[in-house]
């Protein structure tokens, strides 16, 4: 590690959600943030409160899927901010359906977000982290990488980024670079509003019925996976990598 690596963070998926309460803390343990998002009206808010609080924050539009977005966001982000050496790849969106009833449209779309994003995310910023030869991944997978009925595509995607995770941490640890995954359960997100939806429950019915299946009683926030994500960028974190930690109010296989 140099001696004084950049305290640069990238979050993707941060125009609200998980990715907007992790960049959040973030920048609450001293990072300068750049959040990533579609939704340039998101991201523009989250920064410009990071900022109101004395940080240092930008908010970038892209479609983490398309290479060209993608490398020109992370170049504008160590013009603007340094060099990044944490990245946080939270971008995702679901298409449900059950898989005879699944387009192709809905598997390339979530498959292409999840997987093709956090591949194109990584391989841009890794370049910052092996010359600074100190950086953190961490990529948001699910408990529904365990199966899950009407997300064939969601499921694979969040398999598919375990094994992503575990291989970052093989090539990219001589460079002092960590990789791990989090898994999280039920968190209540406009996401997961969106399922109540679809399965025609109101949301406060959805987490109660949610929250009964839960060890802990409760259904999670975006701030319970913000708290890990903050420990596994941490120094305290540097010999922890290629783990996969479910964060589910309780055990998962």
């Amino acid at each position: 590690m140099t001696d004084s690596p950049s305290r640069v963070a990238v979050v993707t998926g941060a125009g609200r959600g998980i990715g907007a309460a992790v960049a959040a803390r973030l920048a609450d343990d001293g990072f300068a943030v750049a959040l990533l998002d579609l939704d340039e009206a998101g991201v523009k808010q989250g920064a410009e409160a990071i900022v109101a609080k004395g940080g240092k924050a930008v908010g970038v539009a892209l479609d983490v899927s398309d290479a060209e977005q993608v490398e020109a966001a992370v170049t504008r982000v160590a013009d603007e901010l340094g060099p990044p050496v944490v990245l946080i790849n939270n971008a995702g969106i679901t298409r449900d359906n059950l898989i005879f009833k699944m387009t192709e449209q809905e598997w390339d779309s979530v498959l292409d977000v999840h997987l093709k994003g956090s591949f194109l995310m990584t391989r841009a910023v890794q370049k910052y982290m092996t010359q600074q030869k100190y950086g953190r991944i961490v990529n948001l997978s699910s408990t529904s990488a365990l199966g899950n009925r009407g997300q064939v595509n969601y499921s694979a995607a969040k398999a598919g980024m375990q094994g992503f995770t575990k291989t970052l941490a093989i090539e990219l640890g001589k460079f002092n670079v960590t990789a791990n995954a989090i898994a999280p359960g039920f968190i209540a997100t406009d996401m997961t509003a969106a399922t109540a939806e679809r399965l025609g429950m109101g949301f406060e019915e959805f987490k109660a019925a949610a929250a009964t299946q839960i060890p802990v009683q409760r259904v999670g926030t975006p701030d319970d996976i913000a708290h890990l994500a903050s420990f596994l960028v941490s120094e305290g974190a540097g010999f922890i990598s290629g783990q996969v930690i479910y964060a589910a109010g309780g055990p998962k296989d």
